[in-house]
């Protein structure tokens, strides 16, 4: 509480009482740490989340204009949902995953109007909090996967792949990809006591996403984190700091190989390695594999403006959709199927606008925003649509975006006005 009552004071604060933003930071923290604890509902999540909405409403959290497109997106996607759901309602999970959409939708909008204000405090302490999350979760994943824990594989691990404190492996490794963004930074840039701390975190998290075993998530995390070294080191504002974060990223990717080619040693881990990592599995090939199904879901998409709804595309085919996109024509018609799209693309377009942007929260932004773009394409191949951590992405992307714009206005009149006394 003592370090969110003094975080992030290189930018103008907003004008409230001490107390008020140490409570409003610390439950910035809680929320993201509490993501990591999902293998019960409500989750731990729902409800700081709630808490959060009430709290901050109470002590002066403010809508922007701004966030009206984002928020009549949000509307009308869920209200295609909704439709589409009408015939199903006497379906108790149905009914469910309805609700939760528009939970979903609301997190959204709060994290836009939280990280509007008080943008590198905030950031910052959702950062440590997703770091303590996922240092869980990862420890958890990694000490059930072993044995570590009396009675805790079956708990902890699924179809002998690490889950953690997450109900499903691939939830989990998707899950990590960002804090793991957020440690690898500071590895690459920080002094060496931060950095060596940081490589410790990084070195745990990577151990837990390459014990998940999900194929999407090794891909995330080696190519969300190629894109986010590259932003850093065109956006750095000096050579000395260019040629440290290349050093480092060479030093980083030689210990994980490595790590790799240690852990590959293990007959166990190596025999699933080499099962999860061909290309040829059984569930993703055939006229009803996964890319079979995504072809013949859109020709059905096409023909029903109003889709299937939600949680019915197993009715017609042997497994769900694993395409965010599909899923959304299928549950919501053509109403959600066009509304999901555009906001997840319009909000990825948007976010190259502010890579170069000079705010204090830059280097948290990169992370975000490559984090962000790796989901995006994510959503291609898997349901993303309530993972909890896209959608508070999602929401905190947009509080940038409209933070980065007060930022640079203030500055305009800094500038002016200094130009003007002299």
């Amino acid at each position: 509480m003592a370090y969110a009552a003094t975080a992030g004071t290189s930018q103008s604060l907003p004008s409230a009482p001490s107390g008020v933003l140490a409570l409003q930071r610390a439950l910035v923290w809680l929320a993201g740490a509490s993501m990591a604890i999902v293998f019960i509902e409500p989750s731990p999540y729902e409800l700081v989340t709630l808490t959060a909405c009430v709290l901050f409403f109470a002590t002066g959290l403010r809508m922007q204009l701004v966030f009206m497109p984002l928020l009549f997106t949000l509307i009308v996607l869920n209200v295609g949902y909704s439709i589409g759901a009408v015939p199903f309602l006497d379906k108790p999970e149905v009914v469910n995953w309805v609700l939760t959409s528009w939970y979903m939708a609301v997190t959204v909008i709060f994290f836009a109007m939280v990280m509007s204000e008080d943008t590198e405090a905030r950031l910052d302490m959702l950062r440590r909090g997703l770091i303590v999350g996922a240092m869980i979760a990862s420890l958890a994943g990694i000490a059930g996967y072993f044995h570590l824990v009396p009675g805790g594989y079956d708990l902890l691990t699924l179809y002998d792949r690490a889950r953690g404190t997450f109900k499903d492996p691939n939830v989990l490794g998707a899950f990590l990809i960002l804090p793991a963004l957020f440690t690898l930074q500071s590895v690459v840039s920080d002094r060496f006591g931060k950095a060596f701390r940081n490589a410790i975190a990084f070195g745990i998290i990577s151990l837990a996403i390459l014990l998940s075993f999900s194929r999407a998530a090794w891909g995330g995390l080696l190519i969300t984190a190629a894109f986010m070294l590259a932003l850093m080191v065109f956006t750095s504002r000096s050579q000395a700091q260019r040629s440290r974060i290349i050093v480092m990223t060479l030093i980083a990717a030689v210990l994980a190989v490595a790590l790799i080619a240690v852990l590959l040693s293990i007959g166990s881990v190596a025999d699933m390695f080499k099962q999860r990592a061909s290309f040829d599995q059984s569930y993703d090939e055939g006229r009803f594999g996964r890319f079979g199904r995504h072809i013949l879901g859109a020709q059905m998409a096409l023909e029903l403006p109003f889709g299937i709804g939600p949680l019915q595309f197993h009715t017609y085919f042997p497994e769900d959709t694993h395409n965010s996109y599909l899923n959304a024509f299928m549950s919501g018609g053509w109403i959600s199927g066009v509304c999901y799209p555009a906001l997840v693309f319009v909000t990825g377009i948007i976010g190259f606008r502010y890579v170069y942007t000079r705010v204090p929260w830059q280097r948290g932004y990169l992370a975000v925003f490559s984090a962000f773009l790796g989901f995006v394409g994510e959503s291609f191949i898997i349901d993303t649509d309530h993972w909890r951590h896209f959608w508070m992405m999602l929401g905190t992307m947009w509080g940038m975006y409209a933070a980065a714009e007060h930022y640079r206005a203030r500055s305009t009149e800094i500038i002016d006005e200094t130009s003007a006394a002299s």
